[in-house]
C-alpha cells in the first residue's frame, strides 16, 4: 500500500493539494452541521439498517452536504459514500465519505463520533481529514507529507510490548463473535489492555497520535477506515496490506500498529481470524 510522494506527477501533487485544502473546509462545515443536529437529538429520525447498525437523518443530511460541495468543486471526481449510491468520475480521483462514524454514539448523545473524508488516486489514499467536533480535534494527512492533529505533527507510539499500552479492538457483526473473543483472550493473556470507542476511524486516528498502540478489526468498510489508515502510515505506523478496489467494494480486515508491536498484533489477529 505504501506509495512514495515521489511516484506522483506534478499535476497529481497539485490536484491532491487542491483537494485536501477543499476537504478541510468541507469536513469542518459538515462537522458543525452534525454537531448542530446533535443538539436537537430528540428530533432525529433513526432507522435500523441491520444488527447494531443505525442511521439517522443527520447521517444523510451531512453526507448530502459533503456530496454537494464535492460535486460543485470537483464535478469530474468519483464519490463513494455510506448512505447514498456511488458516483463514477473521469478524473481518477475518488472521494470516500463517512458522514458520521460512530452513529450509535451520536444517536445516544455520547461523544466518540466524527466526520470522515478520504480521497483516493490510483488505488491509494492520498488525502484524509477526520473531524471530531465534540472535542475540537482535526486529524489530517496527505500522502508523503506526514500526519497532523490540529496542525501539529503526530507520531505513533514507541512501545515495544503489548503490556505497555492499549490496543483498539473493533468487532463486526459480519464475522463470528468467537473471532473477536479469541483475539481478546490472546491479548489479555499477554497482560494487554483493549478499548473500543464505537468509532473505528477515531480509534485508528488514536493509533496515529500515539494514544493507542494499534487497532484490529476483522471487517471494516472503506469509509470507516481508509482515511485513518493513511494517518497511521504517515505517522510511522505499520499497516497490513490490502487491495483498495476490494476494500471499496466490500470492505476487509484491518490491522495496524506501531512498529514495536506490529508483529505481535498481527500474530494475534492471524490466530484469531484464521478460517
Amino acid at each position: 500500500m505504501n506509495t512514495s510522494v515521489t511516484d506522483l506527477s506534478s499535476s497529481d501533487k497539485a490536484g491532491i493539494s487542491k483537494r485536501h485544502d477543499a476537504a478541510q473546509s468541507i469536513v469542518h462545515g459538515a462537522a458543525e452541521l452534525a454537531l448542530g443536529l446533535l443538539k436537537d437529538r430528540d428530533s432525529l429520525d433513526i432507522e435500523v439498517k441491520g444488527l447494531q447498525d443505525w442511521v439517522s437523518n443527520a447521517d444523510k443530511s451531512v453526507e448530502d452536504t459533503i456530496r454537494a460541495a464535492l460535486v460543485s468543486a470537483f464535478p469530474d471526481d468519483g464519490i463513494v459514500g455510506e448512505e447514498h449510491g456511488d458516483v463514477n468520475g473521469t478524473s481518477g480521483f475518488i472521494w470516500v465519505i463517512d458522514p458520521i462514524d460512530g452513529t450509535t454514539n451520536f444517536v445516544n448523545g455520547m461523544p466518540g463520533w466524527c466526520v470522515v473524508l478520504a480521497c483516493v488516486l490510483d488505488d491509494h489514499t492520498v488525502s484524509a481529514v477526520i473531524r471530531d467536533p465534540v472535542v475540537g480535534e482535526t486529524f489530517e494527512a496527505t500522502r508523503g507529507c506526514g500526519a497532523t492533529l490540529n496542525g501539529k505533527s503526530i507520531r505513533v507510539s514507541a512501545v515495544d510490548s503489548l503490556d505497555q499500552g492499549t490496543l483498539g479492538v473493533g468487532h463486526s457483526t459480519r464475522v463470528p463473535a468467537g473471532q473477536t473473543l479469541r483475539l481478546l483472550t490472546l491479548l489479555l493473556e499477554q497482560n494487554g489492555l483493549f478499548r473500543r470507542s464505537g468509532s473505528g476511524a477515531l480509534d485508528l486516528a488514536c493509533v496515529a497520535a500515539g494514544r493507542l498502540i494499534g487497532y484490529v478489526e476483522p471487517h471494516m468498510n472503506a469509509w470507516d477506515c481508509i482515511a485513518a489508515i493513511l494517518l497511521v502510515e504517515e505517522a510511522g505506523g505499520v499497516v497490513e496490506p490490502f487491495d483498495m478496489s476490494t476494500m471499496i467494494a466490500s470492505g476487509g480486515c484491518v490491522i495496524v500498529a506501531s512498529p514495536g508491536v506490529y508483529e505481535q498484533v498481527q500474530g494475534m489477529a492471524d490466530d484469531a481470524f484464521k478460517v
